[in-house]
């Protein structure tokens, strides 16, 4: 480590900012909008679908073009938050993501719709990592990072379940285009507020920009979640979903080579390889890979099975929603000065992979309060406690340089897993129906039988998914248990597989060994 980068980290912080908590609540209210963007438009998917004379062949696009955008440019908002300045990253990309949701609500036809859906997630790929960036540099106090962490680890986790309410209500009770309307004010108050109230830390990253680091990255990103999302649509062996992830593993390889031979990397690779932080971005995105198929198939049995409304569908996901709260504000937040992130991060996904046993039990008829309650309570409670310390541990010990692509690095993680999840699960859950269906469907007497059966075939399908959901969540508690050694509070020592000394007292609380 460099003398100046070991100055950094050992330095003492400066004073803190005596509007931190005032900052927080504007970055908490951004990352609610940003997260609530990716499942509100899919209740409200279907009217608009109607309204625009989207095609079902093109419907996808809806989703699929804010997760490119999304998913391939985070890594350089990351860096551009690095290079211009987090508050300045962060207030831009508020701005735009207003008036990209602006130009989606007036859509009059799909070119409009998929530009608006691209430029929203052009602009949340800015504002992502900005947020959590900031967050990384003004809390530095353990306790009071805990608790930061705790809040935004909580809307980081509940904010999807939070947008099918919202998207409920305001698609029955005011028209679809108020999922988009909706965050113009979420817009407009957060960056109002930032603008009055941060006062960024130094530590900005003044080298010059990576561009083949850019194009690599953003390539090789875009072209996997395209991957993903063809093989969702067309099956795994379609030639475009294979000419995808070979695409993508050819330009990540490529960027990869890239990075460790030049100066000013678009991504160091001393923040992927130290073994904490390595070990929170995989086993977070394994986590989340779990989690997105989730709620697209809770969102469907609620639906399509029960017969639910979309305002009760969001409602019935409030249990999954509270767990993630206490687990977050409560457990972790009470526990992270206390203990060794690992043992937060393990059996928190433990316990979520517990609720998903739950749930492997749904019937037709299966009820509510007997299965689903406890199942979703559990989810909530274990994936708040896990995500917690993981999200404040990803951007732990980087110099202050690398906040923003550390940062990115953990939506990145997020992003990819969501999409890996819904195709993946999605693929299971299809296969599974397909088979169960052919199997029964000969014995089917009337219309009547035969709806049911597909109905039962349905079920059969989101239970396989979710059988396979509870191994992703276990594999991701080895990972934890394996990989992050960071220690409890007042340890010293050298981090474990990098090169790197996190010096001998930080200004975070948990420190290396």
């Amino acid at each position: 480590m460099s003398e100046t980068a070991s100055t950094a980290v050992k330095a003492a912080p400066s004073a803190p900012d005596a509007n931190r908590w005032k900052a927080l609540v504007f970055i908490a209210l951004a990352q609610l909008m940003v997260v609530l963007d990716a499942t509100i438009v899919n209740i409200a998917l279907p009217s608009a679908q109607q309204d625009l004379g989207i095609s079902d062949g093109n419907r996808q696009w809806v989703v699929t073009a804010y997760a490119l955008a999304f998913g391939g440019l985070l890594l350089f908002g990351g860096r551009i938050a690095d290079l211009w300045g987090r508050k300045r990253a962060f207030v831009l990309g508020l701005g735009g993501f207003a008036l990209a949701s602006a130009l989606g609500g007036a859509a009059t036809n799909e070119a409009m719709m998929f530009g608006a859906r691209a430029l929203q997630g052009a602009f949340g790929a800015l504002l992502a990592p900005a947020a959590l960036s900031l967050l990384a540099v003004m809390f530095t106090d353990g306790k009071e990072r805990a608790k930061a962490f705790g809040i935004y680890g909580a809307i980081a986790g509940g904010g999807g379940a939070v947008g099918l309410i919202l998207g409920g209500f305001l698609t029955e009770y005011l028209d679809w285009r108020w999922t988009f309307f909706v965050n113009i004010p979420f817009a407009v108050v957060a960056a109002a507020g930032a603008y009055f109230v941060i006062r960024e830390p130094g530590g900005r990253n003044r080298s010059p920009l990576d561009i083949p680091g850019v194009v690599l990255s953003t390539l090789g990103l875009v072209a996997l979640v395209y991957g993903f999302t063809r093989a969702e649509s067309d099956g795994w062996g379609d030639s475009t979903t294979v000419g995808m992830f070979a695409a993508s593993a050819v330009l990540l390889a490529a960027f990869v080579a890239v990075e460790a031979k030049v100066k000013a990397p678009l991504l160091p690779l001393r923040v992927i390889t130290e073994r904490n932080r390595g070990g929170v971005y995989l086993s977070l995105g394994m986590a989340i890979i779990a989690m997105f198929g989730l709620f697209l198939f809770l969102t469907y049995y609620l639906q399509v099975v029960k017969g639910y409304s979309p305002v009760r569908t969001g409602f019935a996901f409030l249990p999954m929603i509270a767990g993630m709260i206490v687990g977050s504000t409560q457990i972790g937040t009470r526990l992270m000065t206390r203990v060794a992130p690992r043992l937060l991060m393990g059996p928190g996904f433990l316990v979520a992979a517990l609720g998903m046993l739950f749930l492997t039990q749904l019937e037709i008829d299966t009820s509510y309060a007997g299965v689903l309650l406890p199942g979703m309570l559990l989810l909530g409670l274990g994936m708040g406690t896990a995500f917690m310390p993981a999200m404040s541990l990803a951007t732990l010990g980087v110099e202050a340089r690398d906040s923003g692509v550390a940062s990115a690095m953990v939506n990145t993680s997020q992003q990819v897993g969501g999409a890996i999840g819904t195709a993946l699960l999605n693929t299971i859950a299809a296969s599974a129906t397909t088979s169960y269906v052919a199997d029964h469907i000969g014995g089917a007497t009337g219309r009547a039988q035969q709806q049911l059966v597909q109905l039962q075939g349905q079920v059969q399908g989101y239970t396989s998914a979710i059988w396979f959901a509870v191994g992703i969540l276990v594999a991701a508690a080895a990972v934890a248990l394996t990989l992050i050694n960071a220690g409890r509070p007042g340890t010293t020592a050298v981090a474990g597989s990098s090169e790197e000394t996190i010096g001998e007292e930080l200004p975070v609380p948990v420190a290396m060994h």
